[in-house]
């Protein structure tokens, strides 16, 4: 049984950015060289994708129980959520800077839905197979997200350093190795491979935090050698 399901948020997706010179805009779209379509043609796989742009991992929740008979009827799912949870709702930091201000998924949250999602794969009888967070770029990703609202009052809350998104974003990225760890499931390394590249930012869409189609190879690269090498043990 080669058939997989997937869960997600845009990463998984496919979603990249498109220049239209009619509008001359840039908009997203879902790229048909997207790293899961990749994976499906060099594997043979069936690849069923579920993923959402903006998706949660409250939303995964709902998504599993959803389409829980091909979670059944697949032999792994694979999991990819943290980009979104740990984000915030800028507009209302934008305005009031010195409000406490929760990211979208608290991060003990997280920690715990993940837990329990990966629980409920596992009783559908497929094996869950988490993927870590790709890398962001924080000053470009500050530049996406500050449009349209006071910059200032933005970078205030964040102590006068844009570099915090990414290290924020880097702690969701370790609470899902952690889990891998604790729930003694997989975890795909698409990480490092974006790490080892002398600008890792050549492989992100202007916003800093979409994969581009070079970078969805290098995602494609990575969990086709992981499988690969783990047929091969």
């Amino acid at each position: 049984m080669n058939k997989i399901c997937a869960f997600g948020d845009s990463v998984m997706k496919g979603i990249v950015e498109d220049y239209s010179r009619v509008t001359d805009s840039i908009k997203y779209i879902i790229s048909n060289f997207s790293f899961a379509e990749l994976c499906s043609l060099r594997l043979g796989l069936d690849i069923k994708n579920y993923a959402r742009f903006g998706g949660t991992i409250n939303q995964g929740m709902d998504l599993v129980e959803k389409h829980k008979d091909e979670v059944s009827d697949s032999r792994y799912c694979v999991i990819e959520y943290g980009g979104n949870d740990c984000s915030y709702h800028w507009d209302e930091i934008s305005e009031n800077p010195m409000s406490v201000h929760n990211p979208l998924t608290m991060l003990s949250d997280f920690r715990r839905q993940y837990s329990v999602l990966i629980d409920k794969i596992k009783e559908r009888g497929a094996s869950p197979v988490l993927l870590s967070l790709p890398l962001i770029d924080s000053e470009r990703y500050f530049n996406h997200i500050t449009k349209g609202l006071n910059a200032d009052n933005i970078l205030k809350w964040l102590g006068g350093d844009v570099d915090f998104i990414g290290h924020w974003h880097d702690m969701y990225n370790m609470a899902v190795w952690k889990l891998g760890a604790a729930k003694r499931v997989p975890v795909i390394d698409i990480t490092s491979p974006f790490l080892i590249r002398k600008d890792y930012r050549d492989y992100l869409c202007n916003d800093g935090i979409h994969p581009n189609e070079d970078g969805h190879r290098i995602i494609a690269d990575a969990i086709c050698d992981y499988v690969t090498n783990l047929n091969n043990k």
